[in-house]
């Protein structure tokens, strides 16, 4: 669903197949700088008709903020194999597949983020695999299916790749490509031969099987509140796929760290990517202090961390009974409103 700007790998990048006990899984992986302190691994998850590449922009900035960075193609996405079965693209198996991936990278409980259809995955396999995470954040993505609209949008494409060729379809779905971006903005050659090539290479199985998913998906709220995990909600104000309103409603309710990117639409991976980076990397790192333990405290009040941030990030709360089970979220405000991505702007 993102479109990339450039294409140019970052540096200290590596492009390969990273091995796992569920297969195979292309992945962009980038190290800190030699002489930065590590401050943990994150594992990003793709969109729909998305890849690894859409958090290209993601990489050098998280990466300098201490953070390997390591971005994948699901299986049957662009550069990673998958089986033509729809069976092996149901939200279990497609779970399995992140624990796998979070696994094989072998350094122990990562940060997991998830874009768009990516949220969906991990919210099921933040689910299955608590201990595989240190945190969970959802970008651009909502707790259960697509709105009305958008439903109607995927099933017409499902539709499509049933009666038609890949090469048919293509011509018809670059919408689904641009979404998020400015209307009317001209494509490099070498961008539309990316999206042409990642379309080509998903596999239809694939594309049918994360429609299915997004279009029937149920409400995950309740799941969420009952989390153990630290849990980030974040996307532009200009969001076009969920809801403003509903993903606020969604963080209010499970407690969640709340980002707003002003500016920003389905995509702010993409299109504001140095300030996302900050808001993550502030996010994990307070994530990573919350599941340290603390001999000397007594509950989770007593790191600090449920106040309101003094650093211009955007925060949340927890409603009435939220997210009780799960530890204060980190820079939860303190007096129940949702702020924006601006220091100091009114609440949404």
């Amino acid at each position: 669903m993102s479109k990339p700007r450039s294409l140019a790998l970052p540096p200290r990048t590596r492009a390969y197949r990273l091995s796992t006990v569920r297969g195979e899984f292309a992945v962009l992986d980038t190290a800190p700088p030699a002489d930065f302190p590590r401050h943990g691994t994150a594992l990003l998850l793709p969109g729909f008709t998305g890849s690894k590449e859409d958090f290209l922009g993601l990489l050098s900035p998280l990466s300098e903020a201490g953070f390997r960075t390591v971005a994948v193609d699901g299986r049957g996405q662009h550069e990673s194999p998958g089986p033509r079965g729809r069976a092996a693209y149901r939200r279990k198996a497609l779970a399995l597949d992140a624990v796998a991936q979070a696994a094989a990278l072998g350094d122990g409980p990562v940060h997991l983020l998830g874009h768009s259809f990516g949220g969906l995955v991990s919210r099921a396999a933040a689910d299955l695999a608590p201990e595989a995470f240190v945190s969970l954040t959802l970008l651009s993505s909502g707790p259960g299916r697509v709105p009305r609209g958008q439903r109607a949008r995927v099933r017409a494409l499902r539709t499509a790749l049933a009666v038609a060729s890949k090469e048919q379809v293509w011509a018809a779905t670059r919408w689904l490509d641009s979404r998020g971006e400015e209307p009317g903005s001209a494509d490099p050659p070498e961008i539309v031969g990316f999206l042409r090539s990642r379309w080509m290479g998903t596999r239809i199985a694939q594309l049918s099987g994360a429609g299915r998913l997004l279009i029937g998906d149920p409400d995950g709220t309740a799941a969420l509140r009952e989390l153990t995990l630290p849990l980030h909600i974040a996307y532009g104000d200009g969001e076009t796929v969920w809801p403003v309103a509903e993903l606020a409603a969604a963080a209010a309710l499970t407690g969640a760290h709340h980002t707003v990117v002003d500016g920003a639409g389905h995509s702010p991976n993409v299109s504001h990517p140095a300030e996302l980076a900050e808001r993550l990397a502030a996010f994990w790192d307070l994530s990573a202090n919350l599941s340290a333990p603390d001999p000397t405290a007594t509950d989770p009040s007593s790191t600090g961390l449920g106040s309101a941030p003094s650093d211009g990030l955007s925060s949340g709360t927890p409603g009435a009974d939220a997210a009780r089970s799960r530890p204060a979220a980190p820079g939860a405000a303190a007096d129940g409103r949702a702020a924006t991505g601006r220091a100091g702007a009114p609440p949404r």
